[in-house]
């Protein structure tokens, strides 16, 4: 069990470098070049679910409820974005009901969260 926790915040971690890094570049590109909605958009949604992603990774995913929390939000992100990136690049999505399947998914992880605040003790000790 505890290398199946150590795996999920390794990847946790992972995916929040990858989000993150992904999103500073949407930045440069939406600065430097024409701008565009959907570079904005990979922009905002990156930078701030990969921050969400690397605090949720240092916390250990101690409970299974910030397990569900981080995978939902790092599948979520990597779709969304994903779609997004291709649509700009490639000029369509990535596959039917990509954007709106991330941001459910991206929902249901910070609904997981607001489950995780409101029924975890952070003062308990875990053994």
């Amino acid at each position: 069990m505890t290398q199946d926790i150590s795996m999920a915040v390794r990847a946790t971690l992972m995916v929040g470098g990858l989000v993150g890094g992904a999103g500073v570049m949407a930045a440069a590109g939406a600065s430097h070049g024409e701008e565009t909605r959907n570079l904005a958009a990979i922009s905002a949604v990156c930078l701030a679910h990969g921050p969400t992603l690397l605090a949720l990774g240092l916390s250990g995913l101690r409970h299974r409820i910030l397990a569900v929390a981080a995978g939902l939000i790092g599948a979520g992100t990597v779709i969304f974005a994903g779609d997004l990136m291709v649509r700009e690049w490639l000029g369509h999505g990535a596959f039917p009901l990509a954007a709106p399947l991330g941001g459910i998914a991206m929902i249901g992880g910070w609904a997981a969260l607001m489950v995780a605040g409101a029924t975890i003790n952070p003062l308990k000790k875990l053994n």
